[in-house]
């Protein structure tokens, strides 16, 4: 069985804890054999449950020496992004990086992390409110605030809040394979594999309903996804030039048109696989994709499983979306 300790010191945000507790250590009935080994291991708190959040307290046998042997060590978050994290905890997480353990940070973690000295000259996630923080305070780390995570192998930083999930579900799909990480996406009601990064939450995806907003416009393309739109023909709808549009459609959605709108048929043709019995050449029709090859080509790339398996798998775990 695989070890995972999670680090736990006194104030670590609660819920960047309980997501790898939730994924490693529930006992699910699809789980394979040889599942993880987790333990909670409290650092720096004599003997005293760590606080978590402003309610809970972390009771827990384990500590130090488990956190020093275990295959992964997991590091939920930062009680204090402006302050020093506990040396026990850097010095133990020197030590098993030393021993060959792989070192995880989710969220604000990262700033555990580059106290350690692991991440310099290595690009690291965090969230995107803390980069330019993180930055600051190690400049020899590079921050990347716009992927959800970055995997070096031996350590892997992930971004803000809701990336824990996809930092652990990467990290099943690295140990278990895709499979048992599909299958655990969909009893978490989560996506496998969350295409883009963090970039898309920086700015607001859609601009605010003003008159010299795009928002009239991208509610008049996703009415037609099915059509063959292009640049020309929603700079043409937005009375503007193509060149202007890319621009603004940037700025306002952190992305490029097309892309745009290959995110939106690729939802809506998940929409209709979840929902409908349509074949898959009439779902490519319906969301704007063409033909079945071409759905198959970018939504297995984009969701990581064929259409097909998706509906299927979306069948078996029981969710059905509202008509």
């Amino acid at each position: 069985m695989p070890s995972i300790a999670v680090a736990v010191t006194d104030g670590i945000p609660f819920f960047e804890l309980a997501i790898p507790c939730h994924i490693f250590g529930f006992d699910r009935i699809q789980t394979p054999p040889g599942w993880y080994d987790l333990r909670v291991c409290a650092i720096g708190t004599d003997g005293a449950g760590p606080r978590t959040g402003p309610w809970f307290h972390a009771r827990t046998p384990y500590g130090i020496e488990e956190l020093v042997t275990a295959d992964t060590v997991l590091v939920p978050g930062s009680a204090d992004v402006h302050g020093d994290p506990p040396d026990e905890l850097v010095a133990a997480l020197r030590e098993a990086h030393r021993r060959g353990a792989r070192l995880v940070s989710l969220c604000s973690g990262a700033f555990t992390l580059a106290a350690t000295g692991l991440l310099d000259g290595r690009t690291a996630a965090t969230h995107w409110m803390y980069a330019a923080l993180l930055a600051e305070r190690y400049p020899a780390v590079t921050v990347d605030s716009s992927v959800l995570y970055v995997d070096h192998g031996d350590v892997l930083t992930g971004a803000g809040s809701t990336a824990a999930i996809d930092v652990c579900l990467h990290l099943v799909r690295e140990d278990f394979g895709t499979e048992t990480a599909n299958s655990l996406a969909r009893q978490l009601v989560a996506p496998a594999h969350r295409p883009g990064g963090q970039a898309q939450y920086i700015e607001t995806p859609l601009p605010e309903r003003r008159d010299d907003s795009l928002a009239p416009l991208l509610h008049w393309a996703t009415e037609r996804l099915r059509r063959p739109l292009t640049v020309a023909d929603l700079a043409r709808r937005a009375n503007t030039s193509p060149r202007t549009l890319v621009r603004r459609f940037h700025a306002a959605t952190g992305t490029t048109p097309m892309q745009w709108l290959q995110t939106q048929r690729i939802g809506r043709a998940r929409e209709l696989l979840e929902r409908t019995d349509l074949p898959v050449d009439r779902v490519a029709e319906l969301s704007g994709l063409g033909s079945a090859a071409n759905l198959r080509r970018h939504f297995t790339r984009t969701v990581g499983v064929p259409p097909n398996d998706y509906r299927r798998s979306y069948r078996a775990a029981g969710v059905r979306r509202p008509d």
